[in-house]
């Protein structure tokens, strides 16, 4: 049922003309929700947020939408298709020189817009067309956009039109001077790029401050980042640590899908930002969407941001972490009570942030093989001084890992692989697109290293949760479920061969 409380939703930061046309969009947005078991509500403490008006069960998409704007990362490089983000095949515009296709028929889809945006940027000096970060693209394209709209050049819809950017919050009331300055600046750039469109730039800098909040980063299936894009129906639902909902990406397509079952009434929830972390930590990186998470987690906080964050117990047979004592300097173990000196603690740590330095170094150089053998010894030196279950460890390990994958070191490149999964399976979900990712990865490397029933389970593993996460229909998965398939196919081949036939081969 439409009623006159969940159109005020969408009206907070409109005035005059546009608000009749906006409450309409808004009662169009309400029924088109309601034919997919959701609502926009009003919830305390956050404004407005997505419930579901039914149950819906983990890996069921609960909404997916086109970006109303979209803009890759890497504008003038050319790493992936303008449109449908594919890297394969592309061709950079002949007319603009910034523009990439993979195809045809990419290019016949964005026709209408790019006529706009190709005549604005080839228009550009060298030196203008540099200054075209991202976000200044993203709101080139967002300002033509709306004029094709307004001029019924391309059709609106009630989950795709400027009403609902219209409707986004900006916060710009919170955000600081120095800021304000440069989204004055970045909306006279945008005016100098389209100089034939009549813009209000006020409204071009609020809208930059309402990308600050709402667009999100479109990455690949491997959650590698490719791009930006704004989805205003899917910038309605709001964050927790410990989400119910997962949001991934097929191409620019964005999917929301169930993590856990979501009962009638309750609030559709995604993560805005990486939840391995502490709660200081998850605040921190909170702040540049203006809210304070009060999820279970950020509620509950000390227990589970000790693990993460703290230095083991001396008795290396102890699981046990280490308290700061009151009024000493040592560190009390709170399973065994067993003290460590601070001034140990100390002199390790330091030892450590020197050889990070070093390593860190030596990675962006691109001596790669001595920053891997550094960090090795960093993560020795890790083990001894932080908890199992500590990040930094952990990040220590993912680094370790990217290194032996880019030295092909298939071996080493497991072991540390493996090491990062129970402390991913303590941090998130049971199912999350990281688990599953890492999963992933172990049973490639297992699969270079031919054993092919490790590879067989790992693919397994990753399989059941990224089909939650993914879906089944994305080229990704239908390669992952290939992999399998080649496993499961090899296993069995060598299993009825007997145990003679790895001999025979050798």
């Amino acid at each position: 049922m439409i009623t006159s409380n969940t159109t005020r939703l969408f009206l907070c930061e409109t005035s005059g003309s546009g608000r009749g046309r906006m409450a309409n969009w808004a009662e169009q947005l309400q029924r088109e929700l309601a034919g997919r078991g959701l609502a926009v509500a009003s919830i305390p403490g956050k404004g407005r947020g997505l419930v579901a008006s039914r149950t819906f069960f983990p890996g069921e998409v609960i909404i997916s939408q086109e970006p109303y704007a979209s803009t890759s990362n890497k504008i003038l490089v050319g790493s992936s298709c303008d449109h449908c983000f594919a890297s394969d095949n592309l061709r950079k515009c002949s007319v603009c020189r910034v523009t990439w296709y993979c195809s045809s028929d990419c290019q016949k889809v964005e026709w209408k817009l790019h006529q706009l945006e190709c005549r604005a940027m080839a228009a550009l000096t060298e030196d203008r067309k540099k200054m075209l970060t991202p976000t200044i693209r993203l709101m080139v394209r967002l300002v033509l956009k709306r004029k094709l709209q307004n001029e019924k050049v391309i059709p609106s819809s009630c989950i795709d039109n400027y009403y609902l950017v219209d409707a986004l919050e900006s916060h710009i009331s919170e955000v600081d001077e120095n800021q304000l300055v440069l989204y004055a600046q970045m909306a006279n750039l945008v005016d100098l790029i389209l100089p034939s469109v009549e813009l209000d730039l006020k409204e071009i800098a609020h809208t930059f401050s309402k990308f600050a909040c709402n667009a999100h980063t479109i990455c690949d299936s491997e959650l590698r980042p490719l791009g930006t894009g704004l989805y205003p129906v899917i910038s309605i639902i709001n964050h927790s640590c410990v989400p119910n909902a997962v949001l991934t990406f097929d191409g620019r397509t964005a999917y929301v899908r169930a993590l856990q079952p979501i009962g009638k009434d309750e609030e559709v929830s995604i993560s805005y930002i990486e939840t391995a972390a502490v709660t200081k930590k998850r605040q921190n990186d909170l702040k540049q969407y203006f809210f304070t998470c009060t999820c279970p987690r950020c509620v509950k906080g000390s227990e589970d941001d000790a693990l993460l964050e703290s230095y083991r117990c001396k008795n290396q047979a102890c699981d046990g972490f280490l308290l700061p004592e009151s009024g000493e300097k040592a560190y009390t173990c709170q399973k065994c009570s067993i003290s460590r000196d601070e001034e140990e603690v100390k002199k390790m740590t330091r030892e450590i942030v020197l050889l990070s330095d070093k390593a860190s170094s030596l990675l962006k150089s691109g001596n790669t093989t001595e920053a891997g053998s550094i960090y090795k010894t960093i993560e020795q030196l890790e083990q001894k001084l932080y908890h199992a279950f500590s990040i930094t460890l952990l990040h220590t390990r993912e680094t370790l890992l990217k290194i032996y994958m880019e030295l092909q070191d298939w071996q080493t490149a497991l072991t540390y692989c493996k090491s990062t999964i129970p402390v991913y399976e303590r941090v998130y979900p049971p199912f999350h697109p990281m688990i599953g990712l890492q999963f992933y990865t172990c049973g490639k490397l297992e699969w270079l290293l031919e054993c092919t029933e490790d590879a067989l389970k790992s693919l397994t593993k990753a399989a059941d949760i990224l089909r939650i996460t993914h879906g089944t229909k994305s080229q990704f998965m239908k390669e992952l479920f290939g992999k399998i398939e080649e496993a499961r196919a090899e296993v069995s081949f060598r299993l009825s061969s007997g145990p003679g036939h790895d001999e025979q081969f050798s």
